[in-house]
């Protein structure tokens, strides 16, 4: 049997040894404390222990760091280190696998990662290309029977996947409406989708390149495409609120039938007909995208274009869109949108503007 004596060097022992292999942590009042370092963003380093879980401490506060697995350790110059680390001095010594260690300033140091922070990190760098989508469909419906009956759908998609240096966004739209009294009508028939792709050149500013169609059967319109490039600049971009400011050209083709009528000349009656009209043209793209988190539930979408044509001087096109969707719980949440587009010359017999204005459920996804 061991005596008392022995099985108290034995828990001493082992205390000493599983202190031994753990990081440790000095800090500036004094205070040892022992775990694993998790991640630190340069600010602040995270250290979970078996006691209290995750603990994250100051980097200021810090004076000491000795880890015993290796880190990824990243630089303000962009190189990334690899190597259990401690430091002396003020400074961070990296030990590489090879060499001698790599020794770098606190202040240089942009962030320290474990393996499994690594992987998710590089993860969010170059993602699959089924990775890192997020977005949302939405679809409002409402019916009226009695003094008026009318059918209203409509339909909504979005998705957008973004990285560190880049981003892909994707839309559709529809929206259909009708009056089943005496005279059966079509109230509503607009589609419309596209895609744009943003590549960031700086922190701030980013090229873009995109295309939208869309179609309006009450304006007479078959098919407007609309391929756009140009560069963007983000005004504001934190946590709450992003704010874009988009500057470029376009070239634009639009087809439409317009129904012409011809009046009654003495015995010859009056007649109807369709013919095709096409406009080509180029235009400027000039805009701002507003993204603004209201509370923990609610995100608010704002979009302002104006496309002055560029051959014919006094013709444009401006589209205003305002939306916001408020969660109910994780996936699903009640969205509002308004819509207005806006053309100096749409066929004879059609109106300038269109208003939009839809409201329904709207559930979100992330991939």
């Amino acid at each position: 049997m061991l005596r008392k004596s022995e099985v108290t060097a034995l828990f001493v022992f082992l205390a000493f040894a599983t202190a031994t292999f753990a990081d440790q942590i000095t800090l500036k009042n004094g205070d040892h404390l022992s775990g694993t370092v998790v991640k630190s963003d340069g600010k602040t380093l995270v250290l979970h222990t078996d006691a209290a879980g995750d603990v994250t401490l100051q980097m200021d506060a810090i004076t000491q760091i000795s880890t015993d697995k290796p880190l990824h350790v990243e630089l303000k110059n962009g190189q990334t280190v690899v190597g259990p680390i401690k430091t002396t001095d003020g400074k961070i010594e990296i030990g590489v696998v090879s060499g001698n260690p790599i020794e770098a300033p606190k202040d240089t140091v942009v962030a320290i990662r474990n393996d499994a922070d690594q992987a998710a990190y590089e993860k969010t760098i170059h993602p699959g290309w089924m990775q890192g989508w997020a977005g949302g469909a939405s679809v409002g419906f409402s019916l009226t029977r009695g003094n008026s009956q009318t059918e209203n759908l409509s339909v909504a998609f979005n998705a957008a996947r973004a990285t560190k240096t880049d981003k892909l966004s994707l839309y559709t739209t529809a929206v259909y409406g009708t009056n089943q009294l005496a005279t059966p009508q079509t109230t509503a028939n607009t589609e419309a989708g596209g895609i744009r792709y943003d590549h960031n050149l700086t922190p701030r500013v980013f090229a873009f390149v995109g295309a939208d169609f869309m179609s309006n059967a009450l304006q007479d319109l078959n098919l407007r495409s609309v391929g756009s490039f140009g560069l963007g600049y983000h005004a504001i971009k934190s946590d709450t609120t992003t704010l874009d400011l988009l500057a470029g050209g376009n070239f634009t083709d639009e087809n439409y039938t317009e129904t012409v009528t011809v009046p009654a000349m003495g015995l010859t009656p009056g007649f109807m007909y369709s013919r095709k009209l096409v406009h080509n043209f180029g235009a400027l793209t000039l805009g701002e995208e507003l993204t603004h988190k209201i509370g923990k539930s609610t995100v608010l979408n704002e979009k302002l274009y104006f496309y002055p044509d560029l051959t014919q001087t006094g013709e444009y096109r401006g589209t205003f869109d305002l939306g916001w969707v408020t969660k109910i719980n994780k996936w699903l949440g009640w969205q509002t949108a308004f819509s207005d587009i806006y053309v100096t010359n749409p066929p004879s017999g059609a109106k300038q503007n269109d208003v939009v204005i839809t409201t329904g459920l709207n559930v979100s996804f992330t991939h």
